[in-house]
């Protein structure tokens, strides 16, 4: 069955340009594979506009969607979306109801970064260019985007290394692909093609005092850009030179196909050079010595045989079509894919094992006076859930795990259920807690170690306050290497600052369908219960994941600065006594 998947490029769509090329070949490559692919995009011309709106207000299908007029964007620039450009792209996606959104170069205050950092679908980005990383500058807005991104592209390895300092993750290198149906050879001439830099004047020169000493060859400057300089060219090799705007696809594959010999710019456009050599042009470097690079083309021009060799240049080119491209972008949806949960069934499936239990409302998150910072004795605690009517409770001290046992061992009297905890210090990748353990996890070990511990004394893996950036916390690419491994994932942490930490993870779970949990993080009795999941009654890690398919959030805060001020209160309590 084909996805529903949306591209959004930061580039006009009514103008050519490297990225907007790569979009509509992959578009329709993917769609050659049955997905059903829509590109959001601006535009500068009216007809893209109208047809944009109408699709918007009429919420039909269409492969282009024109959300708003383009305008210029630059690695330099700060000016923002317009707030009518916003509002169209946010009812595009709701409409949409993509399943996956795919980003180009959002490293620009653009259509990109916005889709990426708004759509609830899974998503991906890709990285052209170097130097078009230079947003967002706040480090929390890196972080965030991405957070909210699930697959990192880029297409060379430089990119990939500069990406990966500003947006840290495993990057996927994928060709920029090719139209290898339009990029064919054709009948060759003897017809050089050089392409046109301001950077590549010194090799410009030298190839058109080179016609001298090829009286049977011509030569065609390719211009890629609206404002390429043209050179000057000797009276007596005029006749065989002519420069030749290539700025569309139709246009530069007429031109390359008849082309013997391809000379690339110094700093041209790598599209160009993959697509000459999908033409079988013999492809010579225009970087380096002015010199050599005239060599290189008498060589190929006079010796025919050598030219022949191209084939190898041309399957290359293969490897590099738009199918190719496809391909791997289809192989990687289906994985961003296959990381989603089942759907939850609703709470009032005849199917629920667990329907006839009991509701009750469990705090999944607290401590004891066996945690560095907290003095609450498990007495108390017990005392104190049962009087607020909490049906169960999870002890997770900090880094210990005697607390939990002494609250197991003193409810088992009682109705109060008490999961066995412990919340570990990972080496530098936040904290993890591990419920139902048996014993204790030394602190200090990395998150794929401290995981694996869990899953040893066949505990389950919680998340807790996983976005909470004032405290140490997992980094985006670990979140995301490792978010098939948990168990339960915290959406709702009562002690947080602020608000949008909790809606971050409620996010993030709900993208991935994981199953939500929720606790006070409670120092102090009077924080106990704050948080807490309303579920059917179970016994043991399997009814306990059962019971959370059907759960519901309990949101309870009280003010953090009063819990606070008791926390400290009784800490300095405890060091003056």
């Amino acid at each position: 069955m084909g996805l529903r998947i949306c591209f959004v490029t930061p580039f006009a769509w009514s103008q050519p340009h490297e990225v907007n090329a790569h979009v509509a070949g992959t578009a329709a490559a993917l769609r050659r594979l049955g997905h059903d692919v829509t590109v959001l995009a601006p535009s500068s011309r009216a007809r893209d506009l109208l047809a944009g709106r109408r699709a918007l207000q009429r919420g039909t299908d269409a492969e282009v969607i024109a959300v708003g007029p383009s305008i210029p964007i630059s690695r330099r620039t700060s000016m923002g979306v317009p707030v009518a450009v916003r509002a169209n792209l946010s009812l595009a996606l709701a409409r949409g109801r993509y399943d996956i959104v795919h980003g180009f170069e959002p490293g620009l205050p653009s259509l990109s970064y916005l889709a990426l950092t708004s759509t609830h679908a899974l998503t991906a980005a890709t990285f052209f260019s170097p130097d078009r990383l230079s947003y967002p500058p706040a480090r929390s807005r890196r972080d965030r985007l991405r957070a909210r991104v699930d697959a990192l592209l880029a297409t060379s390895q430089k990119t990939a290394d500069a990406a990966r300092e500003r947006f840290e993750g495993d990057y996927m290198l994928i060709p920029i692909g090719v139209d290898t149906t339009l990029f064919r050879p054709g009948d060759k001439s003897r017809t050089i093609a050089l392409e046109l830099e301001l950077a590549g004047r010194a090799v410009t020169r030298a190839v058109v005092r080179l016609l001298r000493e090829l009286p049977d060859w011509e030569l065609t400057l390719l211009h890629t850009k609206p404002l390429g300089f043209r050179p000057a060219i000797p009276r007596d090799v005029r006749k065989r030179t002519r420069v030749r705007s290539v700025r569309r696809p139709e246009q530069r594959a007429a031109a390359l196909a008849e082309a013997a010999i391809f000379v690339s710019a110094p700093e041209g456009e790598e599209r160009l050079a993959l697509e000459a050599a999908a033409c079988g042009a013999s492809i010579v470097a225009g970087a380096g010595d002015p010199e050599r690079v005239a060599a290189e083309v008498t060589r190929f021009a006079r010796d025919e045989a050598l030219r022949s060799r191209t084939s190898g240049e041309r399957a290359e080119s293969d490897g590099q079509s738009f199918d190719q491209v496809a391909r791997a972008l289809d192989h990687l949806y289906t994985r961003l894919s296959a990381k989603r949960r089942d759907r939850r069934p609703a709470a009032d499936d005849d199917g629920d094992p667990l329907a006839g239990r009991d509701w009750i409302a469990v705090d999944l998150h607290m401590h004891t006076d066996w945690s560095h910072d907290c003095s609450i004795l498990a007495s108390d605690l017990l005392d104190h859930a049962e009087e607020i009517g909490l049906g169960g409770i999870a002890v997770t001290d900090h880094n210990v795990f005697g607390g939990a046992l002494e609250a197991v061992e003193l409810a088992r009297d009682r109705d109060l259920i008490v999961i066995p905890g412990e919340e570990v210090k990972t080496d530098d990748q936040g904290e993890v807690i591990g419920l139902f353990l048996v014993e204790e996890i030394p602190r200090g070990m990395s998150f794929a170690d401290t995981v694996d511990a869990i899953r040893e004394q066949g505990g389950l893996v919680y998340l807790p306050h996983p976005f909470d950036r004032l405290h140490s916390i997992p980094d985006p690419a670990t979140l995301h290497r490792h978010v098939a491994e948990i168990d339960v994932f915290e959406v709702f942490n009562a002690r947080l600052l602020r608000d949008s930490f909790n809606d971050e993870a409620l996010r993030f779970a709900r993208k991935y369908r994981l199953l939500q949990g929720a606790g006070s993080d409670a120092h102090v009795l009077q924080g106990v219960g704050t948080g807490a999941v309303r579920m059917r009654r179970f016994e043991g890690p399997e009814e306990f994941l059962l019971s959370l398919r059907t759960a519901e959030i309990l949101r309870r805060p009280k003010s953090l600065a009063y819990l606070q001020s008791l926390k400290w209160m009784a800490q300095v309590k405890e060091k003056v006594l």
